[in-house]
């Protein structure tokens, strides 16, 4: 298969580095749940909303990859160094965008019905991420820089060595001792807060030190703002972002919908959302070493090997989420236990793993296919499809199922009918993709 050793040596990097990441999560799962069942379910509403916040805006400035990677195989690196820091006016944007929904959550948490009770530590670990967004975003743009440039080894180094601050620090700050109180979930939160501002000041000092960035000039005066090339960053990144927030936020209301059921279906949701988001970083990574490469040969004007690099990453990633289910679903009791002790927490929480096995198969197929598109400039299309599979399919149907009932069928009152319907929209969006992505490579070298 064409470029299987770039492909997998870069796509295994990335993914040590998510993982690395995605362990956060894991980590803050694993100690709300053995802290208490109410500080696990406040941590799966403020983690749906974080992270349907953080990604989205994530979205918009990781839609840049193919530009750069672009301009590194055309092999113009003064102005990869320039497009980079015009995109810090994109990132400042968004920024601002981001911190008014994170400061300002009432809104969202009333008309999601969350519990009453929830609300005040809610708004209080959203605060404490509210201050974690800049670090994280402009971290982001370094991790997307390196991709675009096939060197993602740096950032997974970083993330690694994040993960052992964040642990101790979010088991300490939960729980306390050595002369601080606990402060429970927020506790995470501000271990949170500390990793990304590390990471960000060590990755500021690596591309002030590092001879790889220096073909880039990097460090050249910030220019004022170009508008011209900053609306051509937003056609790409916005509804890049859109897309992936309409995405996210179809998976992460379901936590929010689904808070009103109570303690022990929250607490399940979060074991089995977090599971699927840990399997995602898989075909994630796989997404973003095959849109890299293929947009590297686009650069160099090479079609036909963008459309091999393209085909081998699609192979890779579809044994790879066939894999991952099947484990999954044998697996899916243990796995529960490990996160709760609750045997009615685990039940649940083993029955919607087995949807989660289906969803990742969809979920694996559409990211490879949402990410290969930018290299061909498609972003509008895909938002489109999201927004009425996604939210119209998935979301939608997942309440009336849950809530309302359909027929003779009544309401379920389980977060079973959100991940059912999630799945079927889900595999839905897949197909549809799949199409879309068919017909844009074979016309060839994207628009300038």
């Amino acid at each position: 298969m064409f470029e299987f050793k770039t492909l997998t040596r870069h796509a295994g990097t990335v993914l040590v580095g998510q993982l690395a990441v995605m362990a956060f999560s894991v980590t803050d799962t694993i100690v709300a749940g053995r802290h208490s069942g109410a500080a696990l379910a406040a941590l799966s509403v403020g983690t749906a909303i974080f992270m349907s916040v953080f990604i989205g805006l994530m979205g918009v400035m990781q839609a840049l990859l193919p530009v750069w990677a672009e301009l590194h195989g055309a092999r113009r690196g003064p102005e990869l160094g320039r497009s980079v820091r015009q995109a810090l006016y994109l990132c400042a944007l968004t920024m601002g965008a981001g911190l008014i929904v994170l400061l300002f959550p009432g809104p969202v948490l009333r008309w999601t019905e969350v519990p009453e009770p929830l609300q005040a530590v809610v708004k209080e670990y959203l605060a404490v991420l509210a201050c974690a967004l800049p670090p994280a975003l402009l971290f982001r743009i370094y991790g997307t820089l390196n991709q675009s440039l096939g060197k993602p080894l740096l950032v997974t180094w970083l993330q690694i060595g994040s993960l052992a601050v964040k642990v101790p620090l979010s088991i300490w700050f939960a729980f306390g001792g050595f002369g601080l109180e606990a402060h429970g979930v927020v506790g995470c939160a501000w271990a949170t807060l500390v990793v990304h501002y590390t990471m960000m000041f060590l990755a500021l000092w690596l591309l002030r030190t590092q001879p790889l960035y220096r073909p880039y000039r990097i460090w050249a005066p910030l220019e004022r703002p170009d508008w011209h090339e900053i609306r051509r960053f937003a056609r790409l990144g916005i509804p890049g972002g859109l897309a992936i927030l309409v995405e996210v936020s179809s998976f992460t209301l379901m936590a929010l919908f689904i808070a009103r059921q109570g303690v022990i279906a929250s607490a399940s949701h979060q074991i089995t959302s977090n599971l699927t988001a840990v399997l995602y970083m898989i075909p994630l990574s796989m997404a973003i070493a095959t849109s890299a490469r293929a947009s590297y040969w686009l650069g160099a004007r090479n079609a036909s090997k963008a459309r091999a690099a393209i085909r081998t990453g699609f192979k890779l990633t579809l044994m790879m989420a066939l894999g991952c289910a099947l484990l999954l679903l044998l697996a899916r009791e243990s796995i529960a236990s490990i996160y709760a002790a609750t045997p009615a927490v685990v039940a649940l929480a083993s029955a919607l793993l087995a949807w989660g096995a289906v969803f990742h198969v969809a979920d694996a197929i559409q990211a490879l296919c949402v990410f290969v598109l930018r290299c061909y400039r498609v972003t509008v299309a895909p938002l489109l499809v999201y927004c009425v599979l996604l939210w119209g399919v998935g979301l939608t149907g997942g309440y009336v199922l849950a809530y309302e009932g359909i027929g003779y069928l009544p309401a379920t009152h389980s977060p079973q009918s959100f991940w059912v319907a999630g799945s079927a929209a889900l595999m839905f969006t897949a197909l549809v993709f799949v199409a879309i992505l068919w017909r844009s490579v074979r016309r060839g070298l994207p628009p300038a």
